[in-house]
């Protein structure tokens, strides 16, 4: 029986390693396209432009994680409300793929749409929670939807599996936003999410954030925190732009040892209000505050950083005074949906 040559084993052995290259190059070139996708798909979801408002300053910073296939769902957006208010979100899609993003995409839009339909925070992603189940998918996302009063500076603030905003006012206080959360969306149907006020005061700022700025391998939230409310309060008393405390934040995404998707989103008042009757930075009303939702005046005023009320402030959804807060710049109570 005649043996095989060595020469027939050597050619085998090639052809071999040649099929296996050719499919490792496929597979190769279809995950890069996926990837690609993604990609795609995120940055044609962001918002191309920022609202513009008298005395009001948006900054923005984007680092997308493009680790080997690794694409996040962290988004942002801020757009004009039907009610003259200006709505914001920012938010973080479970997984690093392109379903991710994919998921992503629907949970901005969803949250766009029925906008036009309430703008309270609170109801706004009770709606979306229960659409994103109505979609019957299998990913949930965190998010944080703010309605901004440009006439006021007051912020309502719901939390649906967030981490909280950090606040400074110009006067030398910062902190982290007390305020009660509720699940993320997209994993029990029929939640109410808690709505918080604050009022941005002069020269104050509000920091929105993705965990991927905050929280690593090398970095615990606590931590993460605790840097941001530092750079928040350095930027308010020093009345730093909005973008240059953006940009400071971002970079200290740098130091949580992985590679994830950061997104921040700041707001800024102007240092000087030209406007009379405002409360100063710990966030009292002057005389003759607006009145509760229903067009009546409300009985007691806004609540300060340490919860106590100014005059005549505003009023609850019914009319009736709101709980004064703990702490925030300037906070106004917390209202139930």
């Amino acid at each position: 029986m005649p043996r095989k040559r060595p020469t027939d084993d050597g050619d085998e052995l090639l052809a071999r390693l040649g099929s296996l290259t050719a499919q490792a190059r496929q597979r190769a070139e279809l995950q890069r396209t996926q990837v690609e996708l993604a990609i795609a798909l995120q940055r044609g979801m962001l918002p191309r432009d920022l609202p513009v408002a008298p005395r009001l300053h948006l900054a923005v910073r984007y680092a997308p994680a493009f680790h080997g296939l690794n694409v996040g769902g962290d988004w942002y957006d801020a757009f004009v409300l039907p009610d003259g208010g200006i709505g914001l979100s920012i938010g973080d899609v479970q997984g690093h793929n392109i379903e991710a993003a994919a998921f992503m995409g629907q949970v901005r839009v969803g949250l766009r749409a029925l906008a036009s339909v309430t703008s309270h925070p609170g109801e706004l992603l009770s709606r979306t929670n229960d659409l994103l189940l109505s979609l019957g998918g299998d990913l949930f996302a965190t998010c944080t939807f703010l309605r901004l009063d440009p006439a006021t500076g007051v912020l309502e603030s719901a939390r649906a599996g967030h981490i909280p905003s950090v606040w400074a006012t110009a006067d030398g206080k910062s902190g982290i936003a007390d305020d009660e959360g509720g699940p993320p969306l997209g994993i029990v149907a029929g939640m109410e999410y808690p709505v918080t006020r604050f009022r941005l005061t002069a020269g104050g700022v509000f920091v929105l954030l993705t965990d991927g700025v905050v929280e690593g391998p090398s970095m615990h939230l606590d931590e993460g925190l605790d840097q941001v409310v530092r750079l928040a309060g350095i930027a308010a008393v020093a009345g730093l732009e909005a973008s240059s405390l953006a940009a400071a934040v971002i970079k200290g995404a740098a130091r949580v040892g992985h590679e994830d998707d950061a997104a921040v989103l700041v707001i800024g008042h102007d240092r000087h209000d030209e406007h009379e009757g405002r409360g100063g930075a710990g966030g009292h009303e002057g005389h003759g505050g607006r009145g509760g939702g229903d067009g009546r005046e409300g009985h007691g005023g806004r609540g300060g950083a340490d919860g106590r009320e100014g005059h005549g402030g505003q009023g609850g959804r019914d009319g009736r005074p709101e709980r004064g807060s703990r702490d925030g710049p300037g906070a106004v109570g917390r209202v139930r949906p």
